[in-house]
């Protein structure tokens, strides 16, 4: 019967069946040492030439990295191991050599790496991420999915801006008419909310940024959460919420991953609400007061953020911005129109924005006076026009980037290893 590796502890004493890959090799004498590796952990193999044999320890002088092999032993808890188990072989099965593997256990250039980064993926580091990735997005889907929230998902295809023409990949879409990959699904979702009240999309969103930054990809996935009957306090209670929510379940499931990736949990441990919140003006007063000359009603750049997130200990938030730098959907604060009502959650550790929302504009008017200001053609969006010509309310949401949470919580210095296949400004392959 075929056994994963991280079900090993389940079958101490037993005879196993490990289908995977030769990781690694080392050998003393008359016994090799085979770490392999299945998707699921990293296990030693101990082959001994008195329990295989001459011939089957002879073959196994000559396995490279990355061979897939099939291996039959006995499981047995050995303190010393990493996992706390190790396998005893009688028999061992080539499926698949591998010759010259390119990544070897030596130091490689990123961009050498980039290249083979389908294979790179093997890594024991690369998978750690990716494990962590995936329970990010378990959390998420979770953590809606037990709040009433209904998954409702938006297009790829869209016939205009949702963030900005400059950013925008055009694609054909058949004879004549040209469409774009998505920026968001945000203005959809506003619609699905006018019929569900509390609904999410998560999915692949676009941005043609010509930025080289180490937070941001041309292709990334965004969880988009939109409330109807909502204000900027609910936004901001929500996204504190998910925040906690994320945190805590990777604390839960992935502590070894964490450990590969010598993660200081104790950061992450002091994610507890309440977030701290601070108005746009009290962050300006605040950047100026630590020597940054920033000016109001400017957007925050890298270092900003780092600055005004290195004052605490967990992720805080920036809300009331100058309407003038937020998007056209925002809806102006009644005391004060000059300031949009918007929020930005700024993670720690200098990772800079994660969550950007807030409470979107429901009056019509103002709404296509607006579209007008922002030059957009306002054809493209009496779809969503209509969502305030026929029974509008007040609504909010925001958007959670995926990459960058990932980055945050595995402490990475890039967000090009928080996806298996990166798209930047100068890669599309592999």
């Amino acid at each position: 019967m075929h056994t994963y590796i991280e079900d090993i502890a389940a079958h101490e004493g037993a005879e196993v069946t490990l289908k995977g890959w030769l990781h690694n090799r080392r050998s003393s004498g008359k016994i090799h040492f085979l770490i392999l590796r299945d998707g699921t952990g990293f296990i030693q193999a101990v082959m001994s030439k008195a329990a295989v044999g001459d011939e089957m320890f002879k073959a196994a002088d000559h396995l490279s990295q990355e061979t897939s092999v099939i291996v039959t032993g006995t499981a047995r808890a050995d303190t010393r191991a990493p996992g706390g188990y190790e396998i005893d072989v009688k028999t061992l099965e080539v499926v698949g050599e591998s010759h010259d593997y390119p990544i070897t256990p030596k130091e490689h250039g990123v961009d050498y790496l980039l290249d083979r980064r389908h294979l790179w993926i093997r890594n024991e580091r690369q998978q750690a991420i990716l494990r962590v990735r995936h329970e990010i997005i378990n959390a998420v889907r979770d953590f809606f999915n037990t709040r009433g929230f209904i998954l409702a998902d938006t297009p790829i295809f869209t016939p205009a801006a949702c963030e900005g023409t400059t950013t925008l990949f055009p694609a054909q879409y058949f004879e004549e008419q040209t469409a774009y990959l998505t920026q968001s699904g945000q203005l959809y979702n506003e619609a699905n909310a006018m019929a569900l009240g509390r609904v999410y999309c998560f999915g692949p969103t676009f941005r043609a940024e010509k930025s080289k930054t180490r937070r941001h990809l041309t292709e990334f996935w965004m969880v988009e959460p939109e409330m109807a009957y909502a204000d900027l306090n609910d936004v901001m209670d929500l996204a504190e919420g998910l925040v906690v929510s994320v945190v805590e379940r990777v604390l839960d499931k992935r502590r070894r991953e964490l450990g590969v990736l010598e993660r200081d949990t104790s950061k992450l441990e002091a994610v507890k609400p309440p977030f701290p919140r601070m108005s746009y003006d009290e962050a300006v007063k605040r950047l100026n007061e630590q020597g940054l000359s920033f000016e109001w009603g400017g957007d925050f750049g890298g270092p900003d953020e780092t600055m005004l997130a290195q004052q605490f200990d967990r992720p805080m938030m920036v809300h009331h911005f100058p309407a003038a730098i937020k998007a056209f959907y925002m809806k102006p604060d009644p005391a004060r129109p000059e300031l949009a009502l918007g929020v930005d959650v700024l993670a720690p550790e200098g990772y800079g924005e994660i969550i950007g929302g807030g409470e979107r504009l429901a009056d019509l008017d103002l709404l296509v006076a607006r579209i007008r200001e922002h030059h957009l053609p306002q054809e493209a969006f009496e779809w969503y026009v209509d969502l305030r010509r026929y029974g509008t309310v007040p609504h909010g949401g925001f958007g959670m980037g995926i990459e960058r949470v990932v980055a945050w919580i595995c402490g990475l210095e890039h967000v090009r290893e928080t996806i298996p296949y990166p798209r930047m400004l100068y890669r599309l392959y592999p």
